[in-house]
């Protein structure tokens, strides 16, 4: 018999009987002899069907203080720059690089209307400076991480530089300093999720009575700064409410 030829009988197990390989059971007794018919190649040949391994799942290479499972969690980068710029507002006057006119809101900004930005990053009082930008570091990270860098530029926009615009629009000599508008506009818009599971009986995660004591002393600065001003206030909570409370509502219950 040459190689290339099929094999002309198999020996079934059950009964001892030669029997065709083509076939799934012995026509003796029955027995099963294999799952299926076996698979002939070109030169007739019975050929065993090879069984695929499935493909080892694989997943990617850990990042530096990634735990397995657990991605870690992206920076707040909007958040540090916000903070970052302000500190560096605060002290940019103060070492006599420039002076606080050329940089900040003291009368009509005319056609120097970046400087509705700029002064949202100055700060005359270091009290004021460091309970402003602690409270946008706080609710800036706690926003960043729910919903992005976005939505927290967007609320400080609206609420430190849309309140610096308000204040110079309404004063006939405005002068407003600092970022407090866009602090309340930041702890206003996360405080809004917990207020809604509140009216809904639901239990919330967050500390609204720490973001309203921070809230409260963020707002009552115009009280002993005169650079901080209630008009800046006012817009940041209303901006607060305005930006955060569709975030609100898009977020799955």
């Amino acid at each position: 018999m040459s190689t290339g030829n099929p094999e002309l009988f198999v020996v079934c197990k059950s009964c001892g009987s030669e029997v065709s390989p083509y076939i799934t059971e012995c026509p003796y007794c029955g027995s099963r002899l294999r799952k299926r018919a076996p698979k002939i190649d070109r030169d007739g040949r019975v050929t065993e069907r090879k069984r695929r391994r499935p493909p080892t799942p694989s997943l990617p290479r850990l990042r530096r203080g990634e735990i397995p499972g657990i991605r870690a969690e992206s920076r707040p980068y909007a958040t540090i720059v916000l903070v970052i710029t302000g500190i560096v507002g605060c002290l940019l006057w103060r070492t006599s690089a420039v002076t606080i006119g050329q940089i900040a809101v003291f009368e009509k900004p005319g056609s120097h209307w970046w400087r509705l930005i700029t002064s949202s990053f100055v700060y005359s009082n270091t009290g004021y400076a460091f309970i402003t930008l602690g409270a946008i570091a706080v609710f800036g990270w706690l926003l960043e991480r729910r919903h992005g860098p976005l939505p927290v530029i967007a609320l400080y926009a609206v609420g430190a530089v849309g309140g610096t615009a308000a204040a110079a629009a309404i004063y006939s000599v405005p002068i407003a300093l600092g970022g407090g508008g866009g602090a309340l506009a930041l702890i206003v818009a996360w405080a809004i999720p917990d207020v809604i599971s509140l009216r809904r009986r639901l239990d919330i995660e967050g500390d609204l009575l720490g973001a309203l004591a921070i809230g409260i002393a963020v707002a009552l600065m115009p009280l002993v700064v005169p650079t901080a001003t209630w008009i800046a206030d006012l817009v940041g909570v209303l901006g607060g409410m305005a930006v955060g409370l569709p975030l609100a509502l898009s977020e799955p219950q």
